[in-house]
């Protein structure tokens, strides 16, 4: 099958591994985001949002999963490989993506304020450049833009408590 043809079914079960992985991002504390990349049918890189926990503004899921298939292939070229993210890429990893040459990135969620495969732009596809990726949105889309917005919602809600408590316990 050609770009953007592998059947749902296939891409479901990708973007819900993907999803599993964003869940241990949030057990560390970071975005519950997740990634993985496909190669002939094989998971070859897997990762999740380590930004936090290890210092590095670039360790992004999709940047973690991009690099581990590079060593698995050998090459950081990935050509005919599929890229599967809880969340639109932002401009960092959507340039990633292109220099990788990915040949599909599949995403849930869309991401307004940075999401770089269409929504605030589409580096994806930016014409300046000599390899395009092709993509796709709305892969269980509510499901991984509900993952998102209940860690947000958990992070709210712990931060309105905390500063409760320390005005309780400045009054105490």
């Amino acid at each position: 099958m050609s770009e953007l043809q592998t059947p749902s079914n296939e891409h479901e079960k990708y973007m819900r591994h993907a999803m599993t992985l964003a869940e241990k991002a949030e057990q560390e504390g970071e975005v519950p985001v997740g990634a993985v990349v496909v190669y002939q049918g094989e998971i070859i890189g897997t990762g999740w949002n380590r930004s936090i926990t290890q210092h590095d503004a670039s360790a992004h899921a999709e940047i973690m999963a991009l690099r581990q298939a590079g060593q698995v292939l050998g090459n950081y070229r990935l050509i005919d490989a599929d890229l599967y993210v809880t969340l639109e890429p932002c401009p960092m990893c959507a340039a990633a993506m292109v220099h990788s040459r990915i040949r599909n990135v599949y995403f849930g969620a869309s991401d307004p304020k940075t999401g770089a495969a269409g929504s605030v732009m589409n580096l994806l596809s930016y014409e300046g450049v000599n390899h395009h990726v092709a993509s796709q949105g709305g892969v269980l889309e509510d499901a991984c833009r509900e993952q998102l917005q209940a860690f947000f919602r958990r992070r709210r809600a712990e931060k309105k408590a905390a500063k409760k408590a320390a005005r309780e316990q400045g009054e105490g």
